[in-house]
């Protein structure tokens, strides 16, 4: 019985965090905002309409999409050098090595990091 009151306690100290929590955006949200649209109010297109958003929207679609052949000739040239690199590894030092050794654990710690999100924020595993 002990744990369940432990629980509860708990669950209620979590809450009152919450509720702190919204009662300081209720007070401080609109003066936020504010400050944000008012420090930014050179990227806001006029007028600020649905249909003005629907256009932009569109057009960062179709500009992406119109990016991606510079892209895949970009991804290809990083592709080449890494077998030049491959190819002519007796000239290859040890902080190009150190180098790529980075790259690549930091590239496995952002893996790791998608991964422990992808769960919920657990190390163990999923929520069954």
């Amino acid at each position: 019985m002990r744990s369940f009151r432990e629980s509860m306690a708990s669950k209620v100290s979590s809450l009152q965090k919450v509720v702190q929590a919204s009662n300081f955006l209720v007070k401080n949200g609109n003066i936020y905002y504010k400050q944000l649209v008012e420090q930014n109010k050179h990227h806001i297109q006029e007028p600020p309409t649905i249909e003005k958003c629907q256009t932009l929207a569109k057009q960062l679609f179709y500009t992406r999409l119109a990016s991606i052949p510079g892209r895949y000739e970009a991804f290809w040239k990083e592709a080449d050098s890494l077998k030049n690199a491959l190819i002519n590894r007796q000239e290859l030092n040890v902080e190009n090595a150190g180098l790529a050794a980075l790259f690549g654990l930091e590239c496995y710690a952002w893996f790791c990091g998608g991964e422990i999100i992808g769960r919920g924020f657990t190390f163990t595993g999923y929520y069954v």
